[in-house]
């Protein structure tokens, strides 16, 4: 009997569409390209638009609003989403385990409302044997909040000079590989990084492999990234590149350009830490002899993010410990903001790349992080497993989302879903599995859907329906003008309301809370509406 694959999960945080080199990219990602050239790249893969949204969906199979968390992981019971996963679902975790499976994972959970108190959102309560990482959606990477191992408080952890979160999540994983591998398990790895989301924190040797890679701005690096996102088969040469984010400026007119160069520079060493990360864990598997048998899935979480530090006032943002520490290891006070006197990277800096870079990072797509348009929910995904008779080098076209990759797993695993024994009952699988089309099997198309703070797309063949909240709809077709600059909504009235119908229907069914609802719990709250966002 042929043994079962194991199964490496790895997840990238706030990374745009085009970072990696195989996508076009300026960035040193050689483990990531060398998995991509000798497996397959989607060039039509869409996650959720947000983290916690798409992580649930990416672990259960189901649409995030069926979870329990349809925004980010804030309770607005009773009227709105819990914000933690609940009881109708079972992670992939849960059902690998059933099926015989060691499970782990090692890096960002963020599926939980009480990150300090254990309990059934927790991920050693949902199918994870082994959990090093932290609970919260984002942090430090020299001193990370909520930092935990099992169910204990581990920060103590991080008061070593030479933490550094992105290497010890790197480790976690590889060590998690060499030990099943050593006793035979077949093996379930979800390695979740925080990189390269928010702040800007990487080793300054790291930053120092990028200065002036990125001088020519933001405008030239566009338009050469959509030359190789061409060049490399992932997007047709008729490809048009949208225009610059209308409230960003021309680079030829920037401000302080040393200083926004430097910003990019950051962002991509912690990219480049992470694809390094990824290389140990692909070594363990390599020198533990289960690289081949290996099913390798690597994606990220949402779009490029044009977040500003501080999101709200510092006063505000400092209450959050488990997001940003008062002060360093060494008791220096912490700097919070986008500003030139502060140059990212070091431990006591907390800052973010901005709008303009962003947009770089989506090219040539418009729009970001929480939106549903394409810079918004488009993924690079690369899947590997030599001994799976996938097509090497494949650059597959075939529309898909996250709610496929737990079908994809439990075929190539032949797991049971729901699992058995589990004691309670889960609503059914939303997506299929995408193995034939890895297989150079043709895949029929099915329809897409999104919704994520009022912005709401559905997708069905080569036409897509998108809207900005709290705008009117959109229409694109997709096979022609895949970065949607041509709203077609007005000349095709028809089309426009049967996928309206199509999408009220599924988010009726899947439980999707109007967004006035959300905002109205927060205005009651004596918050201001933008709270609702989380």
């Amino acid at each position: 009997m042929t043994k079962r694959p194991n199964i490496v999960l790895v997840l990238a945080d706030d990374m745009g569409f085009s970072d990696l080199g195989c996508y076009g990219g300026e960035i040193f990602t050689p483990n990531l390209d060398s998995l991509a050239r000798d497996g397959a790249r989607f060039s039509q893969f869409y996650n959720t638009a947000r983290c916690s949204p798409s992580r649930a969906s990416l672990l259960t199979g189901l649409h995030p609003h069926q979870t329990g968390i349809g925004i980010l992981t804030n309770n607005d019971l009773p009227r709105g989403y819990a914000g933690n996963l609940n009881r109708r679902c079972a992670t992939l975790a849960e059902t690998l385990k059933v099926a015989g499976y060691s499970t782990c994972l090692s890096g960002k959970w963020h599926l939980a409302t009480d990150m300090h108190t254990p309990n059934d959102t927790w991920p050693t309560r949902r199918g994870f044997d082994r959990f090093f990482g932290t609970l919260t959606g984002c942090g430090s990477f020299y001193t990370p909040g909520t930092l935990t191992r099992g169910e204990s408080d581990a920060t103590a952890e991080a008061l070593d000079p030479t933490f550094f979160y992105t290497d010890a999540i790197a480790a976690h994983a590889a060590e998690f590989v060499e030990e099943q591998a050593a006793v035979g398990n077949p093996f379930f790895l979800y390695a979740a990084f925080t990189a390269p989301h928010w702040p800007l924190h990487a080793p300054a040797e790291d930053i120092a492999r990028y200065e002036g890679r990125f001088d020519e701005g933001w405008d030239a690096l566009r338009e050469k990234r959509l030359k190789r996102l061409v060049e490399e088969g992932i997007l047709p040469a008729d490809t048009a590149l949208s225009e610059r984010d209308p409230t960003q400026p021309a680079w030829a007119d920037t401000e302080e350009k040393a200083w926004q160069a430097r910003r990019m520079e950051a962002y991509a060493a912690q990219i480049e830490g992470m694809d390094r990360g990824i290389g140990k864990i692909v070594e363990a598997l390599k020198g533990s002899g289960v690289f081949e048998n290996t099913l390798f899935i690597f994606l990220s979480d949402n779009g490029a993010s044009p977040e500003d530090l501080p999101q709200f006032d510092v006063e505000k943002f400092m209450q959050r410990a488990d997001i940003l520490p008062r002060a360093t290891r060494d008791g220096w006070p912490m700097r919070v903001g986008n500003t030139p006197d502060i140059i990212p990277g070091a431990e006591d800096t907390y800052a973010s790349y901005g709008r303009a870079w962003a947009n770089l990072s989506n090219t040539p797509f418009r729009f970001y992080k929480r939106w549903v348009h394409e810079g918004g929910i488009a993924t690079p995904l690369i899947v590997h497993w030599p001994a799976g008779g996938l097509e090497s080098g494949a650059i597959l076209d075939v529309p898909a989302q996250l709610v496929d990759i737990v079908p994809t797993v439990l075929e190539v695993t032949g797991a049971s879903y729901p699992p058995p024994a589990l004691g309670r009952e889960v609503a059914p699988l939303e997506g299929r599995s995408l193995l034939p089309a890895l297989k150079g099997e043709t895949l029929p198309e099915n329809p897409l859907y999104w919704e994520h703070t009022g912005n709401a797309a559905i997708r069905i063949g080569r036409w897509k329906l998108v809207r900005e909240e709290p705008n009117d709809w959109e229409l694109y077709d997709l096979a022609v003008d895949r970065t949607e600059l041509n709203d077609l909504a007005a000349s095709n009235p028809e089309i426009v309301a049967d996928l309206a119908a199509k999408w009220q229907a599924w988010a009726t069914r899947v439980g999707v809370i109007p967004w006035d609802v959300t905002v109205s719990i927060y205005v009651e709250r004596g918050l201001h509406p933008t709270w609702a966002a989380g």
